[in-house]
């Protein structure tokens, strides 16, 4: 009982976060800048790591541990695979599984901060595609976000009540993630295109439901002729709640590899979901500059996937230690890549060519007895 009465608390510190932000701080429709989406990256990060540093401290309380028995039920339930000390030394086992939680908690948010920079990158085609006036985006983002929360908390329980009941779940989601990563690797360098008129959503909503032509400022549905239609705007907000849900299916069994806690799963999830607008407008203007980052995020896929299936075949287990050192130095040398090693641009490589094909041809002394 405690756990929901912490868990309906941490959703009503959320809804009350989402409610400032739009009530407060975002009142009015407006293009977010470069300035202010760095200051709420930080503000959304920060807050990440205050509740990294409670659980740190009072983990405990989120299951209510008071006695040894009950620390020793946690921890194989939800497979921590502590090694804890006598039972007399309650305290210090305690502290142990705290200093675990906070650690699962940190990097499952890390490994979803990092994924959610692709699902970035397919907003942004999105936007540019339907061709979003820039000053609505925080308003579509905003409420995409709303609908991510109620899906994850969905996903994430109901996955977990099958991870606990059929445990080879998590086989199929590692071979799933191995999948995904050849697949974002071998299509890291590929364009995608979003045909507005031709994408499935599009026609399938169209089928159903009247559609304006055109953008109605910042409103998702309007009343024309007392008949109610939805915007290309609310459009827009449907895909991208459905291509959310196609995320998770990569991102929430991700985190799985590194908790079986289903708690720590969601938490890590929703801090990582509610940083993604600032992050989005963060990184919006500058995205071309990471070019190395899907191969490093498809690499990342390919650990977490691997991990899985050795944890479930031959039982050998990744500390979350190291698993953390990895997923930070991928992210880390990718960056590094992308910065000391730029893509060339088109003028660049049209100069080569031109470079190339003024080079006087090498005539060696054969050649010259042929020409005379």
């Amino acid at each position: 009982m405690n756990e929901i009465f912490f868990l309906g608390g941490f959703l009503l510190l959320i809804a009350g976060i989402l409610t400032l932000d739009l009530g407060v701080f975002n009142r009015h429709t407006h293009e977010v800048k470069l300035k202010e989406a760095l200051g709420f990256t930080v503000l959304w990060v920060s807050l990440a790591l205050l509740f990294f540093v409670f659980l740190r401290f009072f983990g405990h309380l989120i299951h209510d541990i008071q006695t040894q028995e009950q620390l020793d039920a946690i921890n194989l339930n939800h497979r921590h695979g502590l090694k804890f000390l006598a039972e007399s030394d309650f305290v210090q086992n305690l502290q142990l599984y705290r200093k675990q939680l906070s650690m699962e908690f940190i990097t499952g948010y890390l490994i979803e901060y990092a994924l959610s920079i692709d699902n970035i990158f397919v907003i942004l085609m999105l936007f540019m595609s339907f061709k979003v006036d820039r000053q609505y985006h925080h308003r579509v983002l905003f409420w995409g976000i709303i609908g991510a929360v109620i899906m994850r908390f969905i996903f994430i329980f109901t996955l977990s009540a099958l991870v606990h009941k059929f445990e080879w779940v998590l086989m199929m989601f590692g071979v799933i993630l191995i999948y995904s990563a050849i697949k974002m690797f071998l299509n890291r360098n590929t364009e995608e295109n979003v045909e507005e008129e031709e994408h499935r959503i599009v026609k399938t909503v169209s089928k159903y439901f009247r559609v304006t032509k055109n953008f109605i400022g910042e409103k998702f549905f309007a009343k024309i002729d007392g008949k109610r239609y939805i915007t290309p705007l609310f459009l827009v907000l449907i895909i991208i709640e459905v291509s959310d849900v196609i995320f998770a299916v990569d991102s929430v069994p991700a985190i799985f590899s590194i908790t079986k806690d289903s708690y720590i799963v969601f938490f890590s999830n929703i801090f990582a979901i509610i940083g993604l607008r600032s992050l989005f407008f963060l990184l919006s203007s500058i995205m071309k500059m990471f070019r190395f980052l899907k191969t490093g995020l498809s690499v990342l896929l390919a650990f977490v996937g691997v991990k899985m299936l050795l944890e479930f075949i031959i039982r050998i287990h990744i500390s979350i230690q190291f698993s953390l050192i990895f997923i930070l130095s991928i992210l880390v040398l990718c960056i590094l890549f992308s910065i000391l090693i730029p893509e060339k641009t088109k003028q660049e490589e049209i100069n080569n060519e031109k470079e190339t094909d003024c080079e006087e041809p090498v005539i060696n002394n054969n050649d010259m007895e042929k020409i005379y």
